[in-house]
């Protein structure tokens, strides 16, 4: 059956007539190569990247204005290194650019790894840490480059990921919940002591409540993104040949949408966007500073987070905080008082 909408034919792939040619990776794709410019062995592999790099930037300046702590500024380099690898490999499918692409997401994951196991650790602690993942990232590099093997760094990759997510989210439901009970609950003698209300009391223990509920919105939202690209990128390797016709049935531009390798780059390029953004809240909110922050996400679905600073909240004083509305767990018409 004739597809029914406007389209035109795929050029045929010119694998060995592109500017990067021959492919050297070891590793190649569902798209085909060079069959729209000479200069891009993937074009739609290539051009999602720019997400990354869009989202690198976007970070980089968030961490820069609101003096968030640097190793999330270096985070977001290292994102988007990550962006800018997957680029450059996808333009070319050359081996030392595949190598840019993949050993990037090892180290950057390294130093996500680090500043989630960092957090109030002695400096000693904190050397060794340092030391082990170094060590890590440079015995990953080596063996990878041995065995020459995807599967590997794939299988790595995953393993240090959740490491560090299953790690922050235990940080975040038997760390933070605790101290923000402790620190504005109804029934903190501390609280009482400092001449809170009831009333005051019960609104902080509201807004402690709304922030970890948002933590636990960000988790699984940032996660169901991240793993629907993994998804959808697996049904494109197993049914390759079956899609490749697909797409040509339709043609341009329709047959842009079947490109699953580049719907993994736009999803897990939001998912890990999600996940440095929730770190960056989350040691806010372990610094004792989320009278001081908010988390700026104005629709689930429309918009992506930011953690920003409160107006005005350099100049008040004892971290008492006003929230002018804004949602992030303090939208209360009036100043949260400092314990």
């Amino acid at each position: 059956m004739a597809f029914g909408l406007p389209h035109f034919p795929y050029p045929p792939a010119r694998p060995n007539e592109g500017y990067w040619a021959p492919v050297t990776s070891t590793i190649n794709w569902c798209e085909e190569d060079y069959y729209a410019t000479l200069y891009s062995a993937e074009i739609v592999n290539t051009l999602t990247n720019l997400l990354f790099i869009a989202l690198g930037i976007k970070g980089i300046r968030n961490c820069l204005k609101y003096d968030h702590d640097s190793v999330f500024f270096v985070a977001f380099i290292g994102y988007l290194l990550v962006g800018s690898g997957s680029f450059a490999f996808h333009s070319t499918l050359t081996y030392p650019m595949q190598l840019v692409d993949e050993l990037s997401m090892i180290y950057t994951a390294c130093l996500m790894c680090y500043a989630t196991f960092s957090f109030s650790q002695s400096r000693l602690r904190r050397q060794l840490l340092a030391t082990g993942l170094v060590s890590l990232a440079v015995f990953i590099t080596l063996y990878y480059h041995y065995l020459q093997d995807p599967v590997f760094h794939q299988n790595a990759f995953a393993l240090i990921t959740a490491i560090i997510l299953f790690r922050s989210m235990y940080v975040m439901e038997f760390t933070i919940r605790p101290s923000l009970k402790s620190k504005y609950g109804t029934t903190s003698q501390k609280a009482i002591d400092f001449g809170l209300s009831k009333s005051e009391r019960f609104g902080n223990t509201r807004a402690d409540t709304r922030i970890l509920r948002e933590m636990w919105i960000m988790v699984a939202f940032g996660l169901t993104i991240f793993l629907g690209g993994f998804g959808i990128w697996a049904l494109d390797i197993k049914y390759c040949s079956t899609i490749k016709r697909w797409r040509h049935n339709v043609g341009l531009p329709w047959g842009i949408l079947l490109e699953g390798h580049g719907w993994w780059h736009l999803m897990t390029g939001v998912g890990s966007y999600f996940y440095i953004v929730w770190a960056i809240w989350l040691r806010h909110c372990l610094n004792g500073r989320q009278d001081e922050f908010i988390l700026n996400w104005p629709s689930i679905f429309f918009s992506l987070p930011e953690v920003v600073l409160l107006p005005g909240a350099q100049s008040r004083p004892n971290g008492a905080k006003h929230t002018n509305g804004i949602t992030n767990g303090h939208a209360f018409p009036t100043e949260r008082k400092s314990v």
